[in-house]
């Protein structure tokens, strides 16, 4: 078998003696290529976060429509995760050979499309069947777009922009809380249609615009971009060149039995079962505490979605500028745990049980910027594509389970509180785990 090896730290411009000048210089042309890739990137994920999760807030109408017991939801919600992760790593490695732009804008027309037919579910079968349909679909976008980051940016600067890039999972919480509770009570019977169904259409629709402006908008490669000046293309081919050349491109079956690759996925699985976990059941969750309406229960969501925007940045930055990523990783995973466990205990107090779910939701969100630089510290090329497919899906796996096992409990108990045990747990697993990733992956300074 192939190993691959750590790749060393890079150091910012200066570091090399590069003057202050050239440094400035280097940073005006990155915020360049910042401004011009990560806000259609950023809303791009936000539509997929809304488009994956949005079955969360269906299911306060269209669980009684339908007659779909906990487990049935459950089992729907994540049978999505097992079309993901069979198409994941297939569909990373052709984005890495015919392009980017042609294969995310493929991948986000047909899952769009297929969002919004699930407005037309009218039993179980139909609902598994659509879920692993949309999943498929989608499998490579969020792998992609890491794979993606990696052809602009040295790593000295790629984690600042997959920070910006993810903090549109918390957004995503923001703003679709108020907009789906807004949808499912404002739009009821409109048409003759259920909120519900408004909720996958009007959500699915925006992503299908959003493929097209990608085919448009989107550079392959820093050679393609015609907005960059010929020098400024070569300084960011230099520095990408550069990052890559230490990197090991080992053959595709070495990747995937890479025992540091399969560490950081069991590490991926426990944060994303927390994530997850929080994605699917926190509108079933605030309604149990005694929040009724659908707008009140959209609004009250995004509370621990901002709160995790900030812990995510302020987390990395502290990371960042200590250069330990391990120990942070960990301590904001039991934080998270800690968090699950808070809102069980006060279950009888609104307040304080939101209070619990915003800890954590801080504790989990500041877990993934820090994560995703170790896989991409020391995969390149066709490897990369590979290895981070791989770790994702496995990690996202954890969608497929969590929310299952979280439904066989409520079925079981009337009750989410031993679901959220589970998911602390698995929190703490994940802490434990990532402490044994070793300190030659550390990520460079961003």
């Amino acid at each position: 078998m192939t190993t691959t090896r750590a790749i060393p730290t890079l150091q910012h411009p200066q570091h090399h003696g590069a003057t202050t000048a050239d440094t400035h210089g280097a940073d005006a042309v990155y915020r360049k290529v910042s401004w011009r890739l990560i806000p259609l990137l950023f809303l791009c994920y936000i539509v997929a976060y809304l488009d994956r999760v949005n079955v969360g807030f269906a299911k306060l109408q269209m669980q009684g429509d339908l007659q779909l017991s906990e487990a049935v939801y459950g089992l729907g919600a994540g049978i999505f995760f097992v079309g993901y992760f069979l198409f994941e790593v297939p569909s990373n490695v052709i984005l890495h050979r015919v392009g980017a732009r042609r294969w995310i804008a493929r991948i986000m027309v047909t899952w769009g499309l297929l969002s919004a037919a699930t407005m037309f579910v009218n039993s179980p079968t139909s609902f598994y069947v659509i879920r692993f349909l949309l999943g498929a679909a989608e499998a490579g976008f969020f792998p992609g777009i890491i794979l993606y980051l990696t052809y602009w940016y040295p790593a000295a600067r790629r984690g600042k922009a997959t920070s910006l890039f993810l903090a549109a999972i918390p957004f995503a919480g923001i703003l679709g809380g108020p907009l789906s509770g807004w949808i499912l009570q404002g739009m009821a019977g409109v048409n003759g249609w259920a909120g519900w169904q408004w909720l996958f259409l009007l959500q699915g629709l925006p992503t299908v615009a959003l493929g097209v402006v990608v085919w448009r908008r989107l550079d392959d490669r820093v050679k393609d971009a015609a907005w960059l000046s010929a020098a400024e293309r070569e300084l960011v081919a230099r520095e990408v060149a550069a990052d890559g050349a230490g990197k090991a491109e080992p053959r595709l079956l070495s990747v995937l039995g890479n025992g540091r690759v399969w560490l950081l996925a069991l590490v991926y699985f426990c944060f994303v079962s927390g994530l997850y976990g929080i994605s699917f059941w926190l509108p079933s969750i605030i309604k149990s505490i005694g929040v009724k309406g659908a707008l009140d229960i959209g609004l009250l969501s995004a509370i621990p979605w901002t709160f995790g925007v900030v812990a995510m940045y302020l987390v990395a930055r502290s990371a960042d500028r200590r250069l330990e990523y391990r120990w942070h990783c960990a301590v904001a995973a039991v934080v998270g745990a800690l968090g699950l466990v808070a809102s069980v205990a006060f279950h009888g107090n609104a307040a304080l049980a939101m209070a619990g779910l915003t800890l954590a939701t801080m504790g989990i969100m500041a877990t993934l910027p820090i994560f995703w630089g170790m896989p991409t510290a020391f995969l390149g090329g066709a490897a990369a594509a590979a290895g981070i497919a791989f770790i994702n899906s496995f990690g996202n796996l954890s969608g497929f389970s969590a929310p299952y096992l979280i439904g066989l409990i409520k079925d079981a108990t009337q009750s989410t509180d031993a679901g959220l045990h589970m998911l602390a747990a698995l929190l703490v697993v994940g802490a434990v785990l990532v402490l044994f990733v070793r300190p030659a992956e550390r990520m460079p300074r961003s």
